[in-house]
Formats: C-alpha cells, structure tokens, sequence
C-alpha cells in the first residue's frame, strides 16, 4: 500500500486539524495512509503540555489550544506545514522512531543545500548553530498519526518573539530565507513529504 501526499495550498488552521481528525478517527485498517502539505494564515497554537504557560505579549494573533504534543508555537503565512497520517502499526514504529525519520528527512533536506542542521533528543525539531528552523508536534490515536511539522521558509519571524517558543525562553528562531532563494513551499514541501514516504515504506 502507497502513501497519498497532497498539496493543499493555504488553509485554514482549525478547519485543517478538524479534518485530521476526522480522518484518523474513521481509519480502518485498510485505510491509506496520507501526507498533507499546507500552510496557514497568522495563528498561535498550545499543545497539550500548559505548565507555565504564558500568553504571547501581542494580541492581535489568536491562541487557539490543541490536541497535539508541546507547548505554544506560532503559524503564519511562509512557513511550510506537513501533517503525515500515518498507521505507525503498519511500519512497526513507536512515538520516537517516528519522530526521528521526520527529523532525518529535514536534516537531509537542508543537507542537500549544503546547510548544516541537526536534531536533539531532549527538544524535537531541527536547528541550525542553535535556532530552530523546524518543530514537531504529533498526536497519536489508535497507534495513527496527525498534526506534523512546520518549517520555517520564508516568513515574518516576528510573532515567534511575543512567545516561548515550544516552551523555550530565549530560543531564536530562523528560516531557509537565510540560507537560500530556493523558497517555494510547494517544492519544498513535496521534496520532504516525499522523503518521509520513501523512508517509511522502506520499512515494510
């Protein structure tokens, strides 16, 4: 069985996530499994660890609480988002092996590019000389996948400097922009979900 990946171009962030769930939710176990590739308009989202959770100093972005892993982060238009729904069963792959694939396929995506970027264990994403360029948040239902990543491409960072990133005083971010004028989020995203699957079936 292949895995489908779409290109959604911009949606809205919470008719998105209501239909991730509604697709895990009515999964069978012959269900295909999905790669969606989207991006979104101006919004902060808090994951489900809240422990000291402070609101952003501006207000004119809303905060909408959520059902995946971590703490606060911030969306907006620029920056690439892909929600893998995948039946982590199928692949024989627990919460963390699948995080670290994720991780894998953006490390060797800025690789490709001749950017140096890595993961760390104790804090999900990828970085590059200490600022995040790339986080994960995931929810699993039934041993399914949703929720995903975001990349930062080629956006206003600005809304990340009103919060904590991922729970984090102090973390800068960054954004391919930086590096590259190869900034096309469809691409890109393709690039990388394609990554994502290629290494997922290469486990069956």
């Amino acid at each position: 069985m292949s895995i489908n990946v779409k290109y959604l171009g911009v949606t809205p962030y919470e008719s998105t996530w209501n239909k991730m769930k509604m697709f895990t939710s009515n999964r069978v176990d012959s269900t295909q499994d999905e790669i969606w590739i989207t991006e979104h308009e101006a919004i902060y989202t808090l994951g489900l660890n809240r422990k000291d959770f402070k609101k952003p100093l501006r207000t004119d972005i809303s905060v909408l609480p959520v059902d995946r892993g971590g703490k606060i982060t911030y969306h907006g238009r620029g920056q690439l988002i892909i929600y893998p729904l995948i039946d982590l069963k199928r692949y024989q792959l627990t919460i963390r092996s699948f995080v670290t694939l994720i991780e894998k396929s953006i490390v060797s995506f800025l690789s490709r590019r001749d950017i140096k970027a890595n993961a760390k264990i104790e804090a999900p994403g990828v970085y590059i000389e200490h600022k995040k360029i790339a986080s994960l948040g995931l929810r699993i239902k039934n041993h399914a996948s949703y929720h995903g990543l975001s990349m930062n491409i080629d956006m206003d960072l600005s809304p990340f400097e009103a919060i904590d990133p991922c729970g984090f005083k102090n973390l800068q971010m960054t954004q391919l922009k930086t590096f590259t004028n190869d900034v096309s989020i469809e691409a890109i995203g393709f690039e990388i979900a394609n990554d994502i699957k290629h290494q997922l079936l290469n486990l069956k």
